[in-house]
């Protein structure tokens, strides 16, 4: 039988990237998946791919504070439970600190993380009710942040703490809670970095990819399905024991402690 079998898992930011490749990898865990994002086509897409008696969607801007509850009561219609939260929705805004506005630094933290404890706080009932998971999504630069990612590296690290409080919460009320930090994964935003170096400096996809690799001092560039697998393990029986952890997953990027 499927690990997560009889599940009911709510990922955020799943039309693309790493959230679609969790979506995809907790339904073939025998998990019924609600996908959420901006883009409705996208999300059909998604929905189809995974297939539509494993998966639906809804189509929210979770920087509205409305929004966050109404994905929750959409999941708890369409499936009657939640078993596991991925919060993986949101993007920072990249710069030099002198660069950022306060525009850019209020949009980076009002998606991935206001909306992130915004659908915690309204999923934590049906969470408690199941004994369920919380995983979230963070990022190698709120341990080892960088000039160009001030901002960045400031969200993620308010969701590490984020992740170590709730956990406490957790072990009283029976809601198991983790955080996966990604590194350079491949992704759109992936994608357009190195198309960017490939223009400036005349070379091919696989010189610009091996040259990203040694300047960052890692194994490779990470695959979405690697983080999903590592998000499915978590959240399944066999990664129960984890809690409050904060999750490298990052081909050696982390240097620190």
């Amino acid at each position: 039988m499927p690990n997560l079998e009889g599940k009911t898992a709510i990922v955020t930011g799943s039309s693309r990237g790493i959230g679609r490749a969790i979506a995809a990898r907790l339904a073939s865990e025998g998990a019924r998946v609600v996908l959420c994002a901006r883009s409705a086509d996208t999300l059909k897409q998604a929905v189809q791919e995974i297939g539509t008696g494993h998966a639906a969607s809804i189509a929210l801007d979770l920087r509205e504070p409305e929004a966050c509850q109404q994905l929750v009561d959409f999941a708890v219609k369409t499936f009657g439970s939640i078993h596991i939260l991925v919060n993986n929705a949101g993007a920072t805004r990249r710069g030099l600190f002198v660069n950022l506005s306060d525009e850019d630094w209020t949009d980076s933290f009002a998606l991935k993380f206001f909306g992130a404890v915004r659908i915690t706080r309204a999923a934590w009932p049906h969470l408690k009710q199941a004994a369920g998971s919380v995983v979230f999504i963070s990022g190698a630069g709120g341990r080892t942040p960088g000039a160009e990612f001030a901002a960045g590296g400031a969200v993620n690290a308010a969701l590490l703490s984020l992740t170590k409080a709730l956990a406490e919460s957790g072990i009283r009320d029976g809601v198991q809670v983790n955080c996966v930090n990604p590194g350079t994964v491949r992704t759109d935003r992936l994608k357009v970095r190195l198309s960017t170096m490939m223009k400036e400096e005349g070379i091919n996809l696989a010189a610009a990819e091996h040259k990203f690799v040694e300047s960052c001092r890692v194994t490779r560039i990470g695959e979405p399905e690697d983080i999903a697998a590592l998000v499915a393990f978590v959240a399944g029986p066999e990664g129960r024991f984890l809690h409050g952890s904060l999750i490298d997953m990052d081909g050696g990027a982390t240097k620190t402690v």
